[in-house]
C-alpha cells in the first residue's frame, strides 16, 4: 500500500509540474500577443496621425490667402494630432532633378555628391540616358535594378530625384540643399516663381510613448469638384 501511495504521490507531483510548464508557457504567450497588440495599436494611431498630417498639408497647400499657404522647400511644419506629435515637410516636385529631363552631366554629378565613384556615377547616368531613349521612366522605383545602382545609393538619391517635373533643372528657390551644392546652384535662398502641382509631403507622427510612424506621399494637386478628393496619389510610401 506505502509503495502504491508512493507512486501516486510522484505521478501527482508529474502532472503538476506539467500543468505549470503548460500554465507558464501560456502566460509567456499571452503576454507577447499583448505586447504585440499594444505594439499594433499604436503603429496603427501613429500611422492615422502621420495621416492626418498629410491632410493638413493638403489643406495648408490650398490656403487662402496665397501667402498662408504652406512653403513647399522642404521646411518643417510641427503640429499636432490626437495627442501626437507631427512634424511636416512639402517639397515640390519642381525642387528635384528629374529623371527624364536632366542632362545625364547633372544625374552623375548627384551620383557621385551622394557618394558614387566616378566610374558608378557615368555607368548608371548612361543606363538612365539608354532608358529613357526606349521610353521615359514613369516611376522612381525604376532606377534601382539599372545596372551600378545599389541600394545604398538609391536611397541616398531617391530624396532628390523625380519623373514629374520635366524641367531641366531645378527651381533654385525650392531645392534642397545637398542638390543646390551637387548641381553647383546659387547657394541664395529665393521665393519660387510656381510650386507647379505635384508635391511629396513627408509626415512624421510621434506617440507620447516614443512610437514613431514616417509617411511619405508624392501627390497632384487637382482643382476638384466640391466633395472630391482635392489631390491624386502618384506614389506612397508608408
Amino acid at each position: 500500500m506505502t509503495k502504491h501511495r508512493g507512486v501516486a504521490l510522484l505521478l501527482v507531483l508529474w502532472v503538476l509540474a506539467l500543468l505549470s510548464t503548460l500554465l507558464a508557457a501560456l502566460a509567456g504567450g499571452v503576454r507577447l500577443e499583448y505586447r504585440q497588440a499594444l505594439w499594433q495599436q499604436q503603429r496603427t494611431q501613429a500611422l492615422m496621425a502621420a495621416e492626418a498630417g498629410l491632410c493638413l498639408a493638403v489643406l495648408a497647400l490650398n490656403a487662402q490667402p496665397v501667402q498662408a499657404r504652406w512653403a513647399a522647400d522642404g521646411s518643417v511644419h510641427a503640429a499636432e494630432f490626437a495627442g501626437m506629435a507631427l512634424r511636416v515637410r512639402i517639397r515640390s516636385e519642381r525642387g528635384k532633378l528629374d529623371l527624364n529631363a536632366a542632362p545625364v552631366a547633372s544625374i552623375a554629378r548627384l551620383l557621385q555628391a551622394e557618394g558614387a565613384t566616378a566610374a558608378v556615377a557615368a555607368q548608371v547616368a548612361a543606363a538612365v540616358e539608354r532608358q529613357r531613349g526606349r521610353s521615359p521612366l514613369r516611376t522612381l522605383e525604376e532606377l534601382r535594378p539599372l545596372p551600378g545602382m545599389s541600394g545604398v545609393l538609391y536611397n541616398r538619391v531617391v530624396p532628390y530625384i523625380t519623373v514629374w517635373s520635366g524641367q531641366a533643372q531645378p527651381d533654385a528657390g525650392l531645392v534642397a540643399k545637398p542638390l543646390a551644392r551637387a548641381l553647383g546652384l546659387p547657394n541664395v535662398r529665393t521665393a519660387a516663381l510656381d510650386d507647379g502641382q505635384i508635391f511629396t509631403i513627408t509626415s512624421q507622427a510621434r506617440s507620447p510613448g516614443g512610437q514613431a510612424t514616417t509617411l511619405r506621399a508624392t501627390v497632384l494637386m487637382t482643382t476638384a469638384k466640391e466633395g472630391a478628393r482635392p489631390y491624386r496619389v502618384l506614389r506612397w510610401q508608408s
